[in-house]
């Protein structure tokens, strides 16, 4: 996926989350690339999520300190896109040459996309030959409301940062957490308000989307069938999860329901992914956010789809130092976004 602005080889990335703000910054170029700095900051609230110019200065003056904090040696950075700011779709189009390809897109791209052309940014990459018409060839195309585009850059460039990049989440994710394989795989990352999903073949998005079940869906299932409240339901959650021994399975009975709706979201993609790609099958799952620290939780995924699955870690193709190893990887499920957008190839 090309980016939406220009680029430069020398940048961070920097996801601005629900829940906290993450900056990595690497060096080098190849498969691996060695790990400069990083840092993160809570966000209290929905600081984030707010479009209030208040709250939208506040979360500058916050990128700003940290930004100085960690030391980073560059103000040019690549920043995320929280998948439920940007649409994303598969379409068959037919095989033309690159600048005839760019006109048809650009064409058929109002039918395409929810919002009106006129104000939206819109990226396209071709990702192979159409499995439906193997005279036409598909395409990932995104596209993000201008005035949010405008909006974040608008509040970046005025704390001294140069935009470089804007990039989906769910595509930095899959960038980091992926091999590339000739693998399928499923790569599931359950944020606080809500879950990316993105299914990756050889490398390649083929299907992406956003799954409204979060972390604080399962708290609050959690709070409610239990009767106490929320601090406590987070508590247990964490300290005893998906078991059916521990605390005779009452936090399993309660989060069923929740992790249900979950559950039964990814199946809906996977038999849609199956249903366009026949014949495929998922070879394995990778899961990551602050919920695959569950107990039981990624035992419970694997046996309801029969896959292998495995926590994802977001530094597994960057180099550090030894003795940082248990540090970085106590993060690794909270910097998958940030470190997808280091690794960009610009």
């Amino acid at each position: 996926m090309s980016a939406l602005l220009s680029t430069s080889s020398d940048f961070f990335g920097l996801d601005i989350g629900s829940s906290a703000v993450r900056l990595v910054q690497l060096r080098g170029s190849g498969a691996t690339k060695s790990l400069v700095k990083y840092s993160y900051v809570p966000l209290e609230g929905n600081i984030a999520l707010s479009d209030s110019s208040v709250d939208q200065t506040k979360l500058a003056e916050i990128i700003k300190q940290l930004v100085a904090k960690t030391g980073v040696t560059t103000n040019n950075v690549a920043v995320g896109i929280p998948s439920n700011r940007v649409f994303t779709t598969i379409a068959d189009v037919e095989k033309l040459p690159p600048k005839e390809l760019t006109k048809s897109i650009d064409l058929q791209a109002d039918s395409l996309i929810p919002t009106p052309i006129d104000e939206s940014k819109i990226d396209w990459a071709v990702i192979g030959d159409s499995p439906a018409d193997k005279s036409k060839q598909e395409i990932l195309l995104t596209s993000v409301p201008n005035k949010y585009i405008e909006n974040r850059l608008e509040m970046l460039e005025a704390i001294g940062l140069n935009v470089v990049a804007f990039e989906p989440d769910n595509l930095a994710l899959a960038r980091a957490l992926s091999t590339a394989d000739a693998k399928t795989q499923l790569i599931l990352d359950i944020g606080r308000m809500s879950s990316d999903l993105v299914i990756m073949t050889s490398g390649i998005p083929h299907l992406t989307r956003s799954i409204p079940t979060g972390i604080e869906s399962i708290i609050r299932s959690t709070a409610e069938n239990m009767n106490i409240d929320a601090k406590q339901a987070n508590q247990l959650l964490f300290k005893f999860g998906m078991s059916k021994d521990k605390l005779e399975g009452q936090v399993l009975q309660a989060v069923t329901g929740a992790i249900e709706q979950l559950t039964s979201e990814i199946e809906k993609s996977i038999k849609f992914f199956q249903t366009r790609y026949t014949g495929s099958k998922i070879d394995n799952l990778i899961v990551s956010g602050g919920a695959a620290a569950i107990p039981e939780l990624p035992l419970h995924l694997a046996n309801k789809f029969g896959v292998n699955v495995e926590v994802g870690n977001a530094w597994r193709n960057v180099a550090y130092g030894q003795e940082r190893q248990n540090e970085l990887l106590s993060l690794s499920s909270q910097f998958g976004v940030a470190v997808g957008l280091a690794e960009r190839v610009t």
